[in-house]
């Protein structure tokens, strides 16, 4: 029957492709700003928020000019933060509060905070056997987002949008996130892989990222670096505007008065899209391939020439892009590089993966020089946080399938955040204007 529905619809194909097509011109007869995105890529304002800021540019003379990226988080560049929590202390559960909160917590606050964090950080009974380990996936994101959707039948009050409910259930999803990614890859690797299973149960007492590791490996074991690494890379994924896909998502489903499970499940479907969470996944594929095509890392020649026939779409998967440069927002850094940068360099030499390191560094200085002379990007180009994390993530031995769902252990903080705020601050629905094209019919003619 699904063969049979699909040889239907491959044949109804062209139907659809010749009456949904739109002229590319009336977009600009209309003045329609594709991708919410003006002419110059700057996105459309069509929101305020107070929870975090980002910077790519600033104004001179009348003019947008290019500067140093910077992130903000509640009025805190995200390098003090880090700076402030320091080189060996976890940050995840201090940072979530300032976001969900609005503001920095007394030591009494955070560990409160923390303590709840730990105590929410279980599944209902059985709903590891019932709902995750049937029908696993290599598809983590669908298995998390079908179980954010299943607790809501877990919840008396799932449909109570009043803040203090919305905050619990934030809360609540914040902890057991960890536990539905872990999980739903161990199920997948036992049913789908024949690995073995095994299922630990989170310590209370440990940071989000010590939890992950815990329970990700088998021993249980990991190292004081390989925890903050980790630790340092959710506080850099966990918020990054109110204008990005899955957040302004959120806000979307927010503004209809729709609940919070329903709501981040959403959120997970943006995010699990290739354009937007998937980025990671493909630097580390591209990174493979360079591999297998230049053995010498340090040879700067050869890297040059291999990546620029990526570019020229003759190497790699051909779309003319070497992955994890470049972002819509920054244009000569993006900060949250900028300081994941010398955590990966540190992880690399205790994991004795120097080398890749040299590679990694390599690449990113040629591909900038490249990008700016066969694209002629006049405003910079540099490497943003996925260039690096994926490799992060290999060193963890966090297996692929998880790359995307480490990205969602940390962003459901922001979105978290901004569907409080959307609670808070507005009351009317999101609902843009779409214009229509439609050659009209004769009546009769139906």
């Amino acid at each position: 029957m699904r063969q049979q529905l699909m040889d239907y619809s491959s044949a109804q194909e062209k139907i659809c492709l010749k009456n949904d097509y739109i002229d590319p011109a009336l977009y600009d007869d209309y003045n329609v700003n594709l991708g919410l995105r003006d002419q110059n890529g700057k996105g459309v304002l069509t929101g305020l928020t107070n929870i975090s800021k980002i910077i790519g540019s600033r104004e001179e003379a009348g003019k947008q000019v290019p500067c140093e990226g910077e992130l903000w988080y509640r009025g805190y560049p995200v390098q003090s933060l880090i700076q402030a929590i320091g080189r060996e202390k976890m940050g995840f559960e201090r940072v979530a509060y300032l976001l969900l909160m609005g503001e920095m917590p007394s030591e009494e606050a955070e560990r409160e905070f923390s303590g709840w964090i730990g105590r929410c950080r279980r599944l209902p009974t059985n709903f590891t056997r019932d709902v995750i380990m049937k029908a696993p996936t290599e598809d983590i994101m669908n298995t998390i987002t079908r179980s954010i959707l299943t607790l809501a039948a877990y919840d008396p009050r799932a449909k109570d949008t009043s803040v203090a409910n919305s905050l619990c259930q934030s809360i609540q999803l914040v902890s057991e996130f960890p536990l539905l990614a872990v999980y739903a890859y161990h199920a997948y690797n036992h049913y789908e892989k024949g690995g073995s299973m095994f299922i630990h149960n989170p310590d209370p007492e440990l940071s989000t990222a010590e939890n992950l590791l815990r329970m990700l490996r088998p021993d249980q074991k990991y190292s004081d670096i390989e925890a903050k690494v980790l630790d340092t890379a959710l506080i850099l994924h966990m918020e990054h505007g109110g204008g990005n896909n899955s957040t302004f998502t959120t806000r979307v489903v927010t503004s209809s008065g729709s609940d919070t499970y329903s709501t981040i499940a959403a959120a997970m479907s943006s995010l699990k899209g290739p354009k937007h969470g998937g980025a990671n996944i493909k630097v580390s594929e591209m990174m493979s391939d360079i591999r297998e095509h230049v053995t010498d890392y340090s040879d700067k020649e050869k890297l040059r020439d291999y990546l620029a026939r990526i570019l020229e779409k003759q190497a790699f998967d051909g779309a003319g892009l070497i992955y994890g440069m470049g972002h819509a927002v920054y244009s000569l850094s993006d900060p949250r590089e900028r300081i994941f940068k010398e955590y990966v360099k540190r992880l690399s030499v205790a994991k004795g993966r120097e080398a890749d390191m040299v590679l990694y560094q390599n690449v990113e200085d040629i591909a900038i020089e490249l990008i700016c002379e066969k694209r002629r990007i006049y405003k910079g180009v540099s490497p943003n946080i996925d260039f690096y994390s994926g490799f992060v993530y290999d060193m963890l031995g966090i297996p692929k399938e998880l790359y995307t769902a480490m990205f969602a252990v940390a962003r459901i903080v922001g979105w978290s955040a901004h569907r409080l705020e959307e609670l808070i601050c507005m009351n009317k629905i999101i609902r843009p204007a779409y214009k229509s094209v439609m050659e009209e019919r004769e009546k009769n003619g139906v």
